[in-house]
C-alpha cells in the first residue's frame, strides 16, 4: 500500500514569503450565522463562520438547478431558443397564486429557455425552474437526481437537493462552503452566461421586476449571483464582486432581514477587499517540489500547477503560513508529463486556507534494471510500504 508523502521543505519556502497573521486575519464579526468568503482566482479562504453546518438553501437551490441548465447549454444538450411548457403544476406551485416568487408565466403558455433563465436568475421565479425541471427531466423529483450528480461532479461534499427552486422539502440542505465552490465553478466555467447575473431588470407577461440581488448597484463591483430566504433559512445570500483583476465570492445566511442582508453583504465585500491583496507565489509551470519515483531513470519528479498559484493574504501582518504538497507515493515510473499527482495545500493554524492540484512537470521514463533494483531496496529501508 501507499503512503501519504509531505514535502516539508515547501513549509519554509511559502512562511518566508507570506506574511500572515492567526485565523487569516478573522478579527471581523458578521451578523450571518454561516458566512464563508474566498478569493475567486485563488480559492483563498479569506472568512469563514459555521461553514460546513448544513442549512436550507431556500431559493439558493436555483444556483444548482441553473448549473444543471448551463451544462447542458455547455454540452449542446439544449438550446437558448427551446421552448418549454408551463403546465398546472409549475404554475400552482411557482406561479403567482403560490404566494412565493415567480416569473408570472402563463398556465399553458410556452416559454423559450432564454426568458426561463431570465425569470430564474433575476425574478427567482419558481414557475420557471419547475418549468425546466419538467421539460429537461419530466418532473421535479427526476430533475433533482440531476442536480445532485452534478453536485457530486464539481465536489459539493455535504449538500442534498429534492427540488429545483429550494422550496422547503425534507432532506435539502446546502452549505456555505459548498455554495461557494458552486458560485465558484458558475463563474469560471460559464462565462458567456453570467452576465445574466448582473440584469438589473426583467419584464415577462407584461410584468417588470427588479433583480432581487441587493448589493447590485450598491456594492462597488457587484455583478451576481441568487438572494433566498424562507423561515426556516432566514435572508441568504451567494455574492460576487470584481474590482480590477482581483474578484471576491461572499456565502452569507440565517439574516434577520432584508436591510440585514443587504448590510452584512457590503460590509464583507469591502472589508475583503480593504484588508487582503492578492500576491503570486508561483507561475505556471514553475518548479514548486519534487515527489519521489520508483522504478524510473529518475528518482524524482519535478511538480508544477497549470495556473498561477496566488494567495489573497492580509496587506500588512505577522506570522507564518504553513503549506506543504502532499501524494500518495512514491509515484510508478513510468510517467508522462502534465499527469496530477498531487495537491499543494496551505493551512493557517489549522484551517486549511488553499488546496490546488499539482501536475509532473517532466516525462519520467522506466529505469534500467540496476535503478530499479535501488528503488527497491529504498523502499525497503525507508519503510515506504
Amino acid at each position: 500500500m501507499f503512503k501519504k508523502f509531505f514535502c516539508l521543505l515547501l513549509v519554509l519556502t511559502i512562511a518566508s514569503l507570506s506574511p500572515i497573521s492567526g485565523a487569516m486575519a478573522q478579527v471581523y464579526e458578521t451578523a450571518a450565522k454561516h458566512a464563508y468568503l474566498i478569493d475567486f482566482n485563488s480559492g483563498s479562504v479569506l472568512f469563514s463562520k459555521e461553514e460546513d453546518e448544513p442549512v436550507p438553501p431556500a431559493s439558493l437551490a436555483k444556483l444548482m438547478t441553473l448549473e444543471v441548465v448551463f451544462h447542458a447549454l455547455k454540452t449542446g444538450q439544449l438550446k437558448l431558443d427551446e421552448e418549454f411548457y408551463i403546465s398546472e403544476h409549475a404554475w400552482r406551485e411557482g406561479g403567482a397564486n403560490s404566494g412565493g416568487s415567480t416569473m408570472f408565466a402563463k398556465l399553458g403558455s410556452m416559454v423559450p429557455l432564454d426568458a426561463l433563465l431570465h425569470g430564474i436568475i433575476v425574478q427567482s421565479g419558481n414557475d420557471a425552474c419547475i418549468a425546466v425541471a419538467e421539460g429537461m427531466a419530466g418532473n421535479e423529483e427526476t430533475f433533482a437526481q440531476l442536480m445532485n450528480k452534478r453536485a457530486e461532479e464539481i465536489g459539493l461534499t455535504n449538500s442534498h437537493f429534492v427540488n429545483s427552486t429550494g422550496l422547503p422539502a425534507d432532506g435539502q440542505k446546502v452549505t456555505a462552503r459548498d455554495l461557494a465552490v458552486l458560485a465558484r465553478h458558475i463563474i469560471e466555467e460559464y462565462p458567456e452566461y453570467y452576465h445574466y447575473f448582473a440584469i438589473p431588470e426583467y419584464t415577462w407577461n407584461n410584468i417588470t421586476q427588479q433583480n432581487r440581488n441587493p448589493i447590485l448597484g450598491f456594492t462597488e463591483g457587484a455583478d451576481g449571483l441568487k438572494t433566498g430566504h424562507t423561515e426556516a433559512a432566514g435572508y441568504c445570500l451567494v455574492a460576487s464582486a470584481k474590482r480590477g483583476d482581483e474578484r471576491l465570492i461572499a456565502v452569507l445566511t440565517g439574516m434577520k432581514s432584508q436591510k440585514e442582508r443587504r448590510e452584512e453583504a457590503r460590509k464583507i465585500m469591502n472589508w475583503g477587499f480593504r484588508a487582503f491583496t492578492s500576491r503570486r507565489i508561483f507561475d505556471p509551470d514553475e518548479k514548486i517540489a519534487y515527489a519521489n519515483v520508483f522504478g524510473g531513470d529518475k528518482a524524482e519528479v519535478m511538480l508544477v500547477s497549470k495556473r498561477p498559484v496566488s494567495l489573497f493574504m492580509p496587506r500588512s501582518q505577522e506570522g507564518n503560513l504553513k503549506a506543504r504538497v502532499v501524494y500518495d507515493g512514491p509515484l510508478r515510473a513510468p510517467l508522462e508529463e502534465g499527469v496530477e499527482v498531487a495537491t499543494l495545500k496551505v493551512w493557517n493554524d489549522d484551517k486549511l486556507i488553499y488546496e490546488a492540484p499539482l501536475i509532473t512537470g517532466e516525462s519520467i521514463g522506466r529505469g534500467t534494471t540496476s535503478q530499479r533494483a535501488i528503488g527497491a531496496l529504498k523502499e525497503l529501508l525507508l519503510g515506504w510500504f
